[in-house]
């Protein structure tokens, strides 16, 4: 599935948080936030695609999920925080090369070609992995040991990377074949970008294999290397993702220019993104997988850049200068998104309220994000309660429409999108700074289920002032338009 993840140091964020975040670009899913209670998580769980039956541990803990609605294809529950403040996204799709799936073939569901033979059960995958990892681990690092374990006893059929964090570090984990993976711990001060590749570019190697402080990996990664010849490094470095990753064309148009658009963002200066003597352009492979952000980035820059669209550029799709490049490169904010969230663990708040699930609906370019509070019972109707029938009486959908109608008369309503997001953000942020205080004061939980019904009905009353506002413009730009002057 397409995606594209941003990941937070503690240092490189305002308020020392740490945060994960990614857009689920499915294919229009519809999409859902709710609370996995204790009572109703399974105790065996089967995946829809692989067939794959696991039982599950013994008390699990509740947890934030965004499930799709239909779930003929399964859960894919993607994003989520559990009751001990420990978030998890999961997966951004990564690429990988023949060398490696050659090696280690990705497990894939064969169904029995004959009455006398039985279904053979696939590995697991994105429709699987949040369900059968967050409910049972109480740091990052525990969600990286958990997923290394599932994934070395049953494999995948897919290339995927995985994020965790929790109130001081946050993880990035990425599939090897079927089989085998890497993970590193994010350093502390920066912010890492990964669209849709491969994307660690260093590693280290020493640490993985003795102290373990920073860096995790398969026990035989070194040997899978050198079997299979994999190692493509010059001068004895180690670059996982010359090993691991690839290097096509499609890259190129796909995924290196949202890396691209995000480093020219969050470094500026630090390296010339633009020109004859740019270090780095739309197009290069080796941008960074980490970068030191010149500024503390905060929730609404990394919504900004998940909502990317080349702004500023020449393969901006919107521009009115069609320089022939407009449009160029796969934009981070699409039409088929489902869900983006934005998972922020806070040190400084009270322990029961650490975790704050920022969420967005459909298109990032056009859709406002809303935080809520994760530890609570269960999510407000207007978040939760959805089908897939269109309609304006929840977040979902209500955000999908005003994406459909703003796109085509972008110019024209792109200043009362900007004014919905803003709403959004600023009221939202200030019923979270009242109600932090409110708990810290009461010492009551409880609390943030109110908190979340007030956030919830704020939503719900800018939603549809956009919508009205959005709805008037464009049916005003509609072809058909004509007036008795006009002959």
């Amino acid at each position: 599935m397409s995606c594209t993840t941003v990941l937070v140091g503690a240092k490189a964020s305002h308020d020392g948080s740490t945060m994960i975040a990614r857009t689920d670009d499915g294919h229009f899913d519809v999409k859902k936030l709710i609370v996995v209670n204790p009572k109703d998580q399974p105790k065996k769980y089967k995946s829809v695609i692989s067939h794959l039956e696991i039982d599950l541990p013994e008390n699990p803990m509740r947890y934030t999920s965004c499930p799709s609605v239909d779930p003929k294809h399964g859960i894919w529950a993607a994003t989520g925080i559990n009751e001990a403040n420990v978030g998890m996204t999961a997966t951004e799709t990564i690429t990988s090369n023949a060398r490696v799936l050659a090696a280690d073939p990705p497990v894939e569901y064969k169904k029995a070609k004959s009455r006398k033979e039985k279904d053979i059960p696939g590995g697991i995958g994105e429709e699987d992995i949040v369900v059968l990892v967050l409910p049972y681990i109480r740091s990052a690092r525990e969600g990286v040991l958990r997923l290394a374990e599932l994934l070395e006893k049953y494999g995948t059929y897919e290339s995927n990377g995985i994020a965790f964090n929790d109130e001081k570090e946050a993880w990035w984990m990425e599939t090897i074949g079927g089989h085998h993976w890497i993970a590193r711990k994010v350093p502390d001060d920066r912010v890492v970008i990964a669209p849709n590749q491969f994307a660690m570019d260093g590693f280290d190697l020493q640490d993985a294999f003795g102290d373990k402080k920073e860096n995790l990996c398969s026990a035989d990664l070194l040997e899978f290397i050198a079997e299979n010849h994999l190692d493509l490094n010059q001068d004895g470095g180690f670059n996982p993702r010359a090993v691991f990753g690839s290097r096509r064309d499609m890259d190129h148009v796909y995924n290196t220019p949202r890396a691209w658009f995000m480093g020219r963002y969050l470094a500026p200066r630090t390296w010339r993104w633009d020109g004859e003597n740019a270090d780095f352009t739309p197009e290069s492979d080796d941008i960074p997988w980490s970068l030191r952000p010149e500024r503390k980035v905060t929730a609404e820059d990394v919504k900004y850049l998940l909502s990317g669209n080349y702004q500023g550029t020449p393969y901006n799709p919107y521009t009115s200068r069609d320089t022939g490049m407009r449009g160029k490169y796969r934009s981070i904010g699409i039409n088929r998104t489902g869900v983006t969230s934005i998972c922020q663990i806070r040190p400084y708040a009270p322990e029961k309220v650490r975790g704050v699930e920022w969420i967005c609906f459909g298109s990032t370019t056009f859709s406002a994000m809303l935080p809520v509070y994760t530890n609570v019972p269960k999510m407000p109707d207007y978040l939760s309660r959805v089908t897939t029938d269109v309609s304006t009486e929840n977040f979902y959908w209500a955000s999908r429409m005003i994406g459909a109608l703003a796109d085509p008369h972008y110019a024209a309503a792109v200043q009362q999108v900007g004014r919905y997001q803003e709403a959004m953000a600023f009221r939202g942020r200030q019923l979270i700074l009242e109600y932090d205080r409110k708990i810290a004061e009461t010492g009551d939980p409880r609390l943030a289920e109110e908190a979340n019904e007030k956030l919830s009905a704020m939503a719900k009353e800018e939603t549809v002032k956009a919508l009205n506002s959005v709805m008037q413009t464009a049916s005003e730009k509609m072809k058909n338009g004509y007036n008795l002057a006009d002959n």
